[in-house]
């Protein structure tokens, strides 16, 4: 979990390093998926005191992986989108890091996920 934490403050710092002016839609959705992401790992693991809660568990954590998923797609068409039609090569770089970054934010959810699944699993 402390690499989402890292990962969410490469997003910041990239943000600030690199002077980013303006959000293109890609990058909100994905900050869209990253939150959703985020949101449903604060729910399995503080669901994880009470194994009762199993199916409850499971649950978030497919949401998690669905969400991963639609970052995959999302970050795909990105990428396509931008070396189709970006033209200054400075702001490619940019943009390319911080697709990536908040991408991968989405991949340390869905690890956190699979070793909540396994917990679960474990304990069933």
């Amino acid at each position: 979990m402390d690499d989402i934490l890292d990962l969410m403050e490469d997003v910041a710092t990239a943000v600030s390093l690199y002077d980013v002016q303006s959000v293109t839609s890609e990058a909100s959705q994905l900050a869209h998926i990253v939150t959703q992401s985020a949101q449903h790992v604060q729910q399995a693991v503080g669901l994880l005191s009470d194994m009762k809660q199993s199916a409850q568990i499971l649950k978030q954590c497919e949401e998690i992986d669905r969400w991963e998923s639609e970052a995959d797609r999302v970050l795909r068409a990105a990428m396509s989108k931008l070396f189709r039609e970006e033209d200054d090569v400075k702001t490619l770089i940019k943009l390319k890091a911080i697709y990536e970054l908040l991408e991968e934010i989405t991949d340390k959810c869905e690890d956190v996920a699979n070793i909540i699944e396994g917990i679960v699993l474990e304990n069933a």
